[in-house]
C-alpha cells in the first residue's frame, strides 16, 4: 500500500517525514462513510477547538487578489483533512466557506467565513501525537471589501498569501500583503494555477521578490512532465510528491528514483537545495554550522528551524514559496505541513499591546505601571481575568447580531461579566460559540488564542475590546476603564445611493436595517440628508454597495417598491483652501430636560504633511482629518474636576460629527487639521455634562466652515482610482485618447508584458537590498521552445497586448469595462485599486456646480 521509504532518506533524518507523508495518503479513507470519518467530523467540529492546548492552535488568515483560488485552496484543505467528505466547487456553487446567496451566484468571496479542522487527521497519527487545530479565515479578495480584510487580519497569527501562477502578483495582493506586514503576521507565498496555459513559477517568484519586496525562500518548485503539472518537488526532505488530480492522492517519490526517471529534475532539486541553504547560511549561526561541519547534506530538520526563526517576526524579510494547483489538488497537503511547521502558535506572537490614554503599552507593562487605587498606592491594582477583541459582528437573521471576538488573555464563559472599554458598558453574553463556516456550535468557554462567536451582546462593535475582572462589579475598576486594544481605521466611502421610502412605516423599517447593516459593516455609512430627506448609503464602491442593497433587500426583508432607488454614484468631499479664524461656541441649552453649559474654541486649517510629522499624543486621525485636543491646565492647580480623557472624547465626537457633512454639498470633509481648545476655567462647569461638551465642538466646527463657504475657501474632492488595463496594442491609442481627454485621466506608463525587468534591486521589507539577479528560480519549461513560439506567433500576425497604467477619476471608472469592449472587442481585463481624494478644478468642478 506504501511507498517504500529509502535508507539513504532515513539516515538524512527524511524518514520519519516520509512515513508521515505516506500515511497522509491514505487519510481520504477518513473521509468515507465509516464510523472513523464520522469519528473525526464530530471532534474537528466540536471538541477540537476548546480542547486544544495553545501550542498546538494556527490562526490563519487566507489572502490573495480575486480569483486567486482562495476558496478553491480552502476547500481542498477542509477535504484532505476529513473535515468534509465532498470538494465543494466555486463554480458550482457549492462551497463549505462561501455559503450566502450572494457569493454562490457570483463565485467571489465577499464576508469572511471562519471554519477549524484539524491537520493531520487524528487518526493517521501514532499514538501520543496530537493533531494541530487550525482555524482558519477565508477572507475576500475584491478591493472593494478591503475592510472585511483589514478588520480580520490583525487577530491572526498567520496567513498563506496566494498568487495566481499566471497573472502573477495583482494589485489587492500587494495591498493585503502590506495590510499584513503592518500587523507583523508571518507568511507563506503559495503559487496556485500553475497547470494553467501560461503559468509561469519562475515569473511569480521573480514578481514576489520585486513588488512584495521579500527574499523568497524556494521549499518546492514545480514538477512537469512535458508540458502536465503532475506535482511538486520537496527540496528540503529531496522527494517528488506526486498527485491524482482526480483525489488528490499523494505519491512519495524517492531521490534515487527521479535520478533514475529524471536526472535534471533531480540536479534541478539539489540545485535548489543548495541556494536555499545558502541563503539562510547567510542569517542563520546553526545553519551556517551545520553547514561547514556536513558541507551540503544539512539536515531537513535544520533547515526548517531556520526558516521559522527567519519568519516568525513578520517582518517578512523572508517568505517560504510553495507551489501547487488547488483545483486539480497539487500541492494541498504539503501547504497544510507548511502551516503547521512555520506558522507559529498564539504564545508565540509578539505580546498584547493596549492603548490606555494617549500610550501604547504592553500588557505585562500595563499590569506593572496600572494606576493604583485612590487612598492605597501600595496595593496591586485588581487583576484583569480575560482580555478579548471584537473583531467582526454578524447579523445571523435566527441568532441574531453574533461578535465575533479573539481571546487574548484568559478565558471566556457565559457567566463572563464583560466591561466593554469603548462604550463603558458591562455586557454578558447569553451565548458562546464555536464559528464553522454557516454552522455555530455551543462551548462552555472560550480559552485564550481561540477565536469565537457570542450572543447577547447589546452594545458591542467592530473595535470594541472586552475585559472581565473578579466579582460582579458595578463599574469598572479606574486603571482599566479605557484600556483597549486598537481598532482597525474605516476607510472613507467613495460612493453611495439614495433610497427615498414612500410612507414613514417604511421609512422606519428601512432605518433599522440600515444600523444593523452598518453596525455589521462599518465600511457601510448612511445619514438622512437634510434638505431631501432622503436616507443616503455610502460604501466603498460599486460592488460593495450593490451587495448593501441586495442583503436590504433579501435578508432585511426590505421591499424595493417601497421606497425609490437611486444609482450608485460617486461620493464626493469637501476641503478647506486657507485657515479660518478661531471660533468660540458656548452650548448652554437642556439637554433631555438637563441644563447645563460648555464651550470650546475651534481653528481649522487645510492638512498638510507636517502636520503628520508632528502628530501629537493627543491627536487622532480619523476619515482623512486630524484633529488635535488642548486641555490646557490652570496654574494654581495640579488636578483637574473632570476626567481628561473622558471629555477629550467627547470633543473628538463633537469635532467628527461636524465634519461628517460640509457646507458646499453636505458632503464630508476631508484633508482638515481641526484643534480644539478646552479651556477647564471658562469653557465648564458643575453641570456640564458629555452632550453638552459634544455639542460645544458639533457648533463650533460647523461655525468655522460655514465662514469659509462664505468666503470661498471650500473645495471639491473626489476620488480617483488607480487603474491597469491590458488591451490589444490596435486599440491602445483610442484607450489612453479617451481617458486623457475624456474621463479626466492621466496615464502614467504604457508596457508590453514582456518587458517587465525584474533584474535591478529593490528595497526589502526590512530596508534589506534585494538584489534580484541573485533570487533563485528554477526554469519554466520549455523556456526556449515558448519564445520559438512566440516568434512564430509574432510572424503569423497574433494580437499583441499592451498594459496601460494611471490614474483617473472613480466615476469615469465605475462603468468603464462596458466602454472598453466595444473598443477592444471583449480582449482586455481592468483592474481598479483605490487611490486618493483629490481637488476637483476646471471643466469638472462647473459640471458639478451646475449639478448641484
Amino acid at each position: 500500500m506504501f511507498t517504500t521509504v529509502s535508507s539513504h532518506a532515513c539516515r538524512h533524518g527524511q524518514g520519519k517525514l516520509l512515513l508521515r507523508l505516506l500515511v497522509l495518503k491514505n487519510a481520504r479513507l477518513c473521509n468515507s462513510n465509516s464510523s472513523i470519518g464520522k469519528g473525526i467530523r464530530s471532534y474537528a467540529t466540536e471538541h477540537a477547538h476548546h480542547e486544544a492546548r495553545i501550542e498546538n492552535i494556527r490562526n490563519i488568515g487566507i489572502i490573495a487578489h480575486v480569483d486567486a483560488g482562495k476558496t478553491t485552496t480552502t476547500e481542498r484543505m477542509l477535504y484532505h483533512s476529513g473535515r468534509t467528505r465532498h470538494i465543494g466547487n466555486v463554480d458550482h456553487g457549492n462551497t463549505t466557506t462561501d455559503f450566502l446567496p450572494m457569493e454562490r451566484e457570483r463565485g467571489i468571496t465577499i464576508q469572511s467565513a471562519a471554519v477549524t479542522f484539524q491537520w493531520p487527521p487524528k487518526s493517521v497519527l501514532p499514538n501520543g501525537q496530537e493533531s494541530k487545530t487550525i482555524n482558519l479565515i477565508d477572507t475576500p479578495g475584491h478591493q472593494d471589501f478591503r475592510y472585511e480584510v483589514d478588520r480580520c487580519l490583525p487577530i491572526l497569527d498567520g496567513a498563506v498569501c496566494i498568487m495566481d501562477g499566471v497573472k502573477g502578483v495583482e494589485t489587492h495582493t500587494e495591498r493585503v500583503w502590506q495590510s499584513a506586514h503592518l500587523s507583523n503576521i508571518p507568511r507563506l507565498l503559495y503559487v496556485n494555477k500553475l497547470d494553467r496555459d501560461g503559468a509561469s513559477f519562475k515569473r511569480a517568484v521573480q514578481e514576489a521578490a520585486a513588488r512584495l519586496k521579500t527574499w523568497p525562500l524556494l521549499c518546492q518548485i514545480p514538477w512537469w512532465q512535458k508540458d502536465e503539472f503532475v506535482g511538486v518537488i520537496d527540496v528540503i526532505h529531496e522527494v517528488g510528491l506526486r498527485f491524482s488530480k482526480n483525489s488528490g492522492a499523494m505519491t512519495v517519490v524517492p531521490k534515487e528514483t527521479l535520478a533514475t526517471h529524471n536526472p535534471a529534475l533531480k540536479d534541478e532539486m539539489e540545485k535548489a537545495r543548495l541556494q536555499l541553504i545558502d541563503k539562510l547560511s547567510d542569517q542563520d549561526e546553526g545553519i551556517m554550522e551545520e553547514y561547514l561541519e556536513r558541507d551540503i547534506n544539512v539536515s531537513s530538520g535544520t533547515i526548517k528551524k531556520a526558516i521559522r526563526r527567519l519568519i516568525i517576526d513578520g517582518e517578512a524579510k523572508f517568505t517560504p514559496v510553495f507551489a501547487g494547483s488547488s483545483l486539480t489538488n497539487i500541492g494541498v497537503q504539503p501547504l497544510l505541513e507548511a502551516v503547521v511547521d512555520y506558522l507559529p502558535n498564539p504564545s508565540e506572537r509578539p505580546e498584547l499591546r493596549l492603548i490606555t490614554g494617549s500610550k501604547t503599552v504592553t500588557f505585562s507593562e500595563f499590569m506593572e505601571t496600572a494606576p493604583k487605587k485612590k487612598g492605597a498606592p501600595h496595593q496591586k491594582p485588581e487583576p484583569v481575568l480575560s482580555v478579548s477583541h471584537v473583531f467582526k459582528v454578524v447579523d445571523s437573521g435566527a441568532r441574531g447580531l453574533m461578535s465575533w471576538v479573539r481571546t487574548y488573555h484568559g478565558s471566556l464563559s457565559r457567566s463572563s461579566h464583560m466591561w466593554n472599554s469603548n462604550m463603558h458598558v458591562f455586557e454578558k453574553p447569553q451565548n458562546i460559540m464555536h464559528v464553522s463556516a454557516k454552522d455555530y456550535h455551543d462551548i462552555q468557554t472560550l480559552p485564550t488564542g481561540h477565536i469565537g462567536a457570542m450572543t447577547g451582546l447589546k452594545q458591542a462593535r467592530t473595535g470594541d475590546t472586552l475585559l472581565t475582572f473578579p466579582g460582579h462589579q458595578a463599574q469598572a475598576p479606574e486603571a482599566y476603564r479605557s484600556v483597549r486594544i486598537k481598532a482597525p481605521e474605516t476607510p472613507p466611502a467613495v460612493a453611495f445611493i439614495s433610497i427615498e421610502p414612500y410612507t414613514k412605516t417604511a421609512g422606519d423599517k428601512i432605518v433599522d436595517a440600515l444600523q444593523r447593516l452598518s453596525r455589521e459593516d462599518p465600511s457601510i455609512r448612511w445619514h438622512k440628508d437634510e434638505r431631501s430627506e432622503q436616507l443616503i448609503l455610502s460604501g466603498m464602491g460599486l460592488l460593495h454597495l450593490e451587495i448593501a442593497q441586495d442583503r436590504l433587500l433579501t435578508h432585511y426583508k426590505i421591499e424595493k417598491e417601497t421606497a425609490i432607488w437611486g444609482d450608485i454614484e460617486v461620493e464626493y468631499s469637501e476641503c478647506l483652501f486657507a485657515p479660518t479664524r478661531p471660533h468660540h461656541h458656548e452650548y448652554d441649552r437642556a439637554l433631555r430636560g438637563v441644563a447645563g453649559r460648555a464651550a470650546c474654541a475651534v481653528l481649522l486649517e487645510p492638512l498638510e504633511a507636517c502636520h503628520h510629522d508632528t502628530l501629537l499624543e493627543s491627536s487622532i486621525e480619523r476619515d482623512g482629518n486630524v484633529i488635535h485636543v488642548s486641555i490646557p491646565l490652570p496654574e494654581d492647580t495640579d488636578e483637574l474636576p473632570f476626567d481628561t480623557e473622558t471629555v477629550r472624547q467627547q470633543l473628538f465626537n463633537g469635532a467628527i460629527a461636524g465634519l461628517s457633512r460640509g457646507p458646499r454639498r453636505s458632503a464630508p470633509v476631508r484633508k482638515c487639521h481641526v484643534h480644539i481648545t478646552f479651556d477647564p476655567e471658562k469653557d465648564w462647569s458643575k453641570n456640564s455634562t458629555g452632550g453638552h461638551i459634544t455639542n460645544a465642538a458639533l457648533f463650533a466646527v460647523r461655525a468655522a466652515l460655514k465662514e469659509a463657504h462664505e468666503n470661498a475657501q471650500v473645495g471639491i474632492l473626489e476620488p480617483f482610482t488607480n487603474f491597469t488595463i491590458h488591451c490589444p496594442e490596435e486599440a491602445s491609442h483610442a484607450i489612453q485618447h479617451d481617458i486623457s481627454s475624456a474621463r479626466g485621466g492621466q496615464v502614467m506608463e504604457v508596457r508590453k508584458p514582456e518587458e517587465d525587468d525584474y533584474s535591478g534591486s529593490v528595497d526589502g521589507q526590512g530596508g534589506e537590498r534585494i538584489d534580484l539577479t541573485r533570487v533563485y528560480v528554477p526554469p519554466d519549461p520549455y523556456e526556449g521552445v515558448q519564445s520559438l513560439r512566440d516568434e512564430g506567433k509574432k510572424m503569423s500576425g497574433s494580437v499583441r497586448m499592451l498594459h496601460i497604467m494611471g490614474k483617473a477619476p472613480l466615476k469615469e471608472m465605475m462603468k468603464y469595462d462596458g466602454h472598453l469592449r466595444s473598443m477592444t472587442g471583449g480582449r482586455h481585463t481592468l483592474t481598479l485599486d483605490p487611490g486618493e481624494f483629490e481637488l476637483v478644478t476646471g471643466p469638472r468642478e462647473k459640471a458639478l456646480a451646475l449639478e448641484g
